[in-house]
């Protein structure tokens, strides 16, 4: 048997996070950058007797009446001796507490068997497919694993760049100029400044900003969220003269070295969409990663009508959706 204690105390919450390899998105500040733009965040521990076994960061996203809310919990891990347990606590958790109309998963692996109840949901949040990098392994394999047009690239771009990270908040504001006309050309949504400005507020040590330079002039920058284990990508950017340089190539590698030099695990590139960011991210590695995907319990009688049919819940969707 198996009972959920709410957390209120960040060292403890990131001190066993870290401690049991969870994902970025399961830290503490993550769930501060998301309590500051729409949602709430809710971090229970699991115990069996006195031992805390799993925890889980629930984001809660109000919604218009009758649905009055939405739960959703990214990359968590639920143990296999506890699961089945566990996420009957956790959606019993937000049905009574939150009066939740679903609790939607998408766990930190590659396979998951659901519950009694549970069903696979086709609303993703994070996407499934990635190029996850193995970052215990040698340099010399990693580069082996990637196209030999990206080891050339890297190579050059090299040359012409110098790599700094991010220090001050007028380097922030460079990077942001940067993604403003990142998403134009490539045409998708920002979030507010104050948003990304929130990010590297909230998460300061656990999200490095690596900047690639011609000169004095910034060319591209490259954003991520790090835990004990894991680097997982959140935003990146390239203008024109970057493009020209090949500078994210150079960017991505040194990254990936840095943070395999800091002891992490995994590189996560943060998903693959279509077009042609997916391309260059999948020339990384011979292989792409599918995570077991998104998962739901459904705990109202509307979750039919506000997941499949009305247009506001799709569009509620692709506002939670927009990581980017």
């Amino acid at each position: 048997m198996i009972e959920l204690r709410q957390c209120t105390n960040k060292e403890q919450w990131d001190e066993y996070q870290l401690d049991n390899g969870a994902h970025p998105l399961q830290l503490w500040s993550w769930g501060q950058v998301k309590a500051g733009h729409g949602w709430q965040a809710v971090r229970l521990f699991a115990y069996s007797e006195d031992a805390i076994v799993a925890a889980a960061q629930i984001l809660i996203r109000p919604l218009p009446s009758p649905f009055k809310s939405f739960a959703y919990i990214p990359r968590a891990v639920f143990p296999e001796a506890y699961k089945d347990d566990l996420l009957h606590l956790l959606s019993t958790h937000v049905k009574q507490e939150y009066r939740a109309i679903a609790l939607s998963i998408e766990p930190d692996a590659l396979a998951f068997e659901k519950p009694e109840g549970w069903v696979r949901s086709t609303n993703t949040i994070l996407s499934a497919e990635t190029v996850l990098l193995d970052i215990t392994k040698q340099e010399s394999d990693l580069l082996a694993d990637m196209a030999k047009k990206t080891r050339q690239y890297i190579r050059k771009s090299s040359a012409a760049v110098t790599i700094r990270q991010a220090k001050t908040k007028e380097d922030i504001d460079a990077c942001l100029t940067i993604y403003v006309e990142t998403a134009r050309r490539a045409g998708f949504n920002l979030h507010s400044k104050q948003y990304y400005e929130d990010v590297y507020l909230h998460m300061r040590d656990h999200s490095p900003i690596f900047m690639a330079f011609e000169g004095d002039t910034l060319v591209a920058f490259l954003w991520l969220a790090i835990s004990e284990k894991t680097a997982y990508e959140l935003y990146g950017g390239v203008n024109n003269r970057g493009q020209e340089l090949r500078a994210n190539y150079a960017l991505k590698w040194h990254a990936i070295k840095k943070v395999k030099e800091w002891g992490l695990k995994r590189y996560d590139f943060g998903g693959l969409v279509a077009g042609g960011v997916s391309t260059f991210k999948q020339h990384w590695s011979a292989d792409v990663t599918v995570f077991a995907g998104t998962f739901d319990k459904p705990l109202s009688p509307l979750y039919t009508l506000w997941s499949h049919t009305l247009p506001f819940a799709k569009k509620t969707l692709q506002k939670i959706r927009r990581k980017k």
